[in-house]
């Protein structure tokens, strides 16, 4: 790579690299068949089933190109239900008669593979001895190369079911929602008068995340177990100012995003932004639309290279939610949208929304599922680590409502009063008032940074998923609701429309349909401020909304009788996959509890208090030289009183913290017992942890600082 005069790497040529190490469509076509193509492309642009009779010549296409850029390995890429990705390595070598090797890979290899499903989430779906499962190669994702150490692996992304053929994965329900909305949509606007080939769900997912020094990082064994601080006192300074949003990008930061950057484009992902976000050492980088799938996969290729580039530089990528008190923590803001194969956005309003009804249409279904299906949603982003950030000043809060802006809402209640709506609210120009500034086109409506479920222009926002989540089953969830809330619009439309409707007659048919729900549905749309306490109050006690403030109440409606029914109608999750996915997320709640409770009670008994009576026997003796020099020593006394008074308050925290761990484990429902017993005794822990912290000297304190973490070393 050509480089700069003072030795940095020039910026790539991204058209040049993009996708360099995707096995795309452009690659794709120069080596297959015509024929192979063809079918090929049909699956992957239309949906046809896959014709099996190609896997041959894809495979052989495939491993030519793998092989051709260093792999020597392949892999079928898939998701289980830890909400990461999992890999088995197979050689392309293949011994042959001869003695020698011949690198090898077959249709069947490609279609097909066979991972031990028994050590992966399962959820009650088997039984552990029950170990087969299968993978299943996904035409609708390219294949790509992850490089490490002068080879590369040739990755497949697949789906993961089990012998019995029920989803262990996020992928194969991700699919299934996409072609319910798919089908639910196209019936739509065939009723509209606007046929199209098919619809997708598209996302871009926005990534926030932090960085600390390497050195630091191993030096916290809460960072390396539980992937957040158990302990740490608030450091003088922390976000107040308010200076790092936005701010000027370290050398050192911009160099490792630019690596970031050059691996995410040579992978064929979209990163469009990056830039320092409000808590001091966190960042983020954001995407363009794709189809949900691709996307969903890119945004687990996204967490893997940002973790992986941030050890050439000597940092770690901190993906949990809330890696530091006190300071704001990390979400996942998934865009979301629908499109046509034609390429139109079914959620742009255009210039005047009021009269343009398949917008209204579409946005209305939107309104009603999230309004239907908040339980839902909440329990799609219900994570130990999402409960620390839902509700604080800096993420949306548990209550699921919408933000539609100001010209939306004015359209809505117009519907609502009068069945119609005859203008929209214009955006106009602001003026900055100097001559030498442009004038600016106002948008019709303002942000709102409050709330969970945003109308940002041409998509709704989802802000609450966290950012160490796969965005695959939030997707999931979100597309399943909308078929069915297009499903009923339609239904309901089509039964008042004849065979052959007039423009008019359909037009009056639609703004029926959309101001029935319309009415029924607003109560979860809000425009004002989601963190006040008013809105809360309000939000439950006269709207009826839901407040789930914790995983296990989220978790709890996760099988109610609707939600089994939305997903079972729609071909997306069968009970017991449902159910399945409860208890993982269930187990996967209290686990992630007693392994920060166990780490707590080991750093607080091996680092705090060795470092707590260390700095007593030093006062001590300063105390006792004092009086040697017939000084006052009332003041080291007064010390070493304080410091006393706090090591026994952190003995008897932890005994505590031992008791309720304890009882947890005994409990019928082990994570709510964790949530009502465990995270009480954690937080008394922490705080005498803390208060110490801020007793004792720094030479002697055995951890890395949150001034250490957050402020040095970038």
């Amino acid at each position: 790579m050509p480089t700069l005069t003072n030795g940095h790497a020039m910026v790539q040529d991204v058209e040049k690299t993009f996708g360099q190490n995707t096995f795309g469509l452009s690659e794709m076509k120069s080596r297959l068949p015509k024929a192979v193509f063809k079918k090929l492309t049909a699956t992957i642009d239309k949906g046809e089933p896959f014709d099996e009779t190609v896997a041959d010549a894809v495979a052989l296409a495939m491993k030519e190109w793998a092989v051709e850029r260093g792999a020597t390995h392949y892999t079928h890429w898939f998701q289980p239900l830890t909400g990461r990705t999992a890999e088995k390595h197979d050689s392309f070598i293949t011994p042959n008669a001869g003695g020698g090797a011949v690198a090898e890979f077959s249709g069947k290899s490609l279609v097909q593979g066979e991972p031990d499903a028994s050590s992966f989430p399962g959820g009650g779906l088997r039984a552990t001895f029950e170990a087969r499962g299968y993978t299943a190669y996904d035409p609708t994702s390219p294949a790509f190369l992850v490089e490490h150490n002068g080879s590369a692996t040739l990755c497949i992304p697949t789906a993961f079911a089990s012998w019995t053929g029920e989803a262990l994965d996020h992928k194969i329900p991700l699919l299934r929602s996409m072609n319910a909305l798919d089908t639910q949509a196209s019936r739509a606007l065939e009723l509209l008068g606007e046929p199209v080939g098919r619809v997708y769900a598209t996302c871009g997912a926005e990534q926030e995340y932090f960085l600390v020094d390497e050195a630091f990082f191993e030096e916290r064994p809460d960072l390396l177990v539980a992937g957040r601080t158990l302990v740490g006192a608030a450091p003088p300074r922390g976000q107040e100012f308010d200076d790092h949003y936005f701010g000027s990008i370290p050398e050192r930061i911009m160099a490792y995003m630019n690596a970031v950057e050059a691996e995410l484009y040579s992978l064929g992902v979209p990163v469009a932004t990056r830039h320092n976000e409000v808590a001091p050492g966190q960042y983020e980088f954001a995407p363009i639309f794709e189809n949900a799938n691709v996307a969903a996969d890119h945004q687990q290729v996204m967490m893997m290279v940002l973790q992986r580039v941030a050890k050439r530089f000597g940092l770690a990528c901190l993906l949990h939610e809330k890696p530091f008190a006190g300071i704001n923590g990390s979400g996942k803001h998934v865009n979301w949208s629908m499109s046509t194969s034609t390429g139109e956005n079914l959620l742009d309003p255009g210039d005047t929304p009021h009269s343009n009804l398949r917008f209204l249409f579409f946005c209305t279904a939107v309104v009603q599922a999230v309004h239907t299906h908040q339980d839902l949603l909440r329990a799609s982003i219900a994570t130990a680590a999402n409960d620390h950030r839902l509700g604080a000043n800096e993420a949306p809060p548990a209550i699921l409502s919408i933000f539609l802006g100001d010209q939306l809402s004015d359209v809505f209640e117009q519907i609502t009063a009068t069945g119609t709506a005859t203008e929209s609210k214009q955006s106009g120009f602001l003026g900055l008032g100097s001559p030498v500034l442009p004038t600016l086109p106002r948008h019709a409506g303002d942000r709102n940074r409050t709330s969970p479920f945003a109308f940002t222009g041409n998509k709704f926002e989802f802000r609450a998923v966290g950012s160490s989540q796969s965005v695959s089953f939030p997707l999931t969830v979100l597309n399943t609701i909308v078929a069915e809330a297009i499903d009923d619009l339609a239904t309901k439309l089509d039964a008042k429309l004849g065979k052959r409707p007039s423009k008019k007659a359909l037009e009056a048919a639609v703004r029926e349909v959309i101001t029935d729900s319309i009415r029924e549905h607003t109560k979860v749309v809000f425009n004002g401020d989601g963190y006040s306490d008013a809105w809360h109050k309000e939000a439950v006690e006269e709207r009826g909304l839901l407040n789930l403030k914790t995983t296990p109440d989220a978790l709890a409606t996760l099988t109610d009788a609707k939600n089994v029914a939305v997903f079972e109608a729609y071909d997306v999750l069968t009970e017991a996959e449902l159910e399945s996915r409860k208890d993982i997320l269930s187990e996967q709640y209290a686990l992630t509890l007693n392994v920060e409770a166990a780490t707590t009670e080991s750093m607080a008994k091996t680092m705090v208090l060795p470092a707590a009576l260390r700095y007593l026997a030093e006062i001590g003796e300063g105390a006792e030289s004092a009086e040697d020099l017939g000084l006052d020593s009332s003041g080291a006394k007064a010390l070493a009183e304080g410091v006393v008074t706090q090591v026994n308050a952190l003995q008897k925290a932890l005994g505590a913290l031992a008791k309720a761990r304890a009882a947890a484990h005994k409990a019928t429902d082990e994570s709510m017992a964790m949530k009502d017993k465990v995270i009480p005794a954690l937080t008394k822990v922490r705080a005498a942890c803390d208060a110490l912290e801020k007793e004792v000297p720094a030479d002697l304190w055995p951890l890395p600082t949150y001034r250490d973490m957050l402020f040095t070393g970038k």
